[in-house]
């Protein structure tokens, strides 16, 4: 099963996104937390510190797999969570062993092109970790959503910004269960079922 939990930042979806992983565990499986943002500067360290405090003595395995998804392997009574796609994709697109790292390079939005390197960089290792595993939970920021205008930023932000949003696209279109969270309060978005908030 593939889960996609989505939201504005700070909306509690990592948090939503552990409770579920910690439903779906099953015996005998493990409960891995796959972390994709580089510990880089103090604001990057005192989230990944607060998000560590969170999931403390919950029994998450930690992974630190900041680029190349398919690198991981899963068993078939895993749940592996993997926080977040925002970071992911940054990573594949500036760190040097990213798969993505020339992307940006050509300073014009091609959609499809893009479309065609998410699918094989990032979607087929995420589509191969949910037909091994039990269940992958991927959270991620929908950046449209903190009201934030990015037109007129730097070209490269807003070709990052477009790409989330089309990679966004791309994993709802494969998830089984899609949330969005708002303010805390889970809605799922698909599969559709009675007022669809949980």
């Amino acid at each position: 099963m593939l889960y996609l939990v989505t939201g504005a930042g700070a909306c509690g979806k990592s948090e939503y996104a552990e409770n579920t992983a910690l439903k779906l565990r099953k015996e005998g499986g493990g409960l891995y937390y796959i972390a994709a943002m580089v510990p880089f500067g103090e604001e990057a360290g005192r989230r990944i510190l607060r998000h560590r405090r969170m999931r403390e003595g919950k029994g998450f395995e930690t992974v630190e797999c900041y680029t190349h998804l398919e690198r991981l392997s899963a068993g078939e009574r895993d749940v592996l969570l993997v926080e977040c796609m925002s970071n992911l994709l940054a990573n594949e697109i500036y760190d040097e062993s990213g798969g993505l790292r020339d992307i940006c390079a050509c300073g014009i939005y091609n959609a499809e092109q893009y479309r065609d390197r998410l699918r094989s960089s990032i979607i087929s290792p995420v589509l191969s970790l949910a037909g091994r595993a039990s269940a992958v939970i991927i959270v991620t920021n929908d950046v449209f959503a903190d009201g934030r205008h990015f037109k007129g930023c730097e070209e490269e932000t807003e070709v990052y910004c477009r790409m989330l949003g089309e990679l966004n696209i791309m994993l709802a279109e494969k998830a089984d269960v899609v949330v969005e969270v708002l303010c805390g309060i889970a809605c799922i978005v698909k599969p559709r079922n009675g007022d669809g908030c949980v």
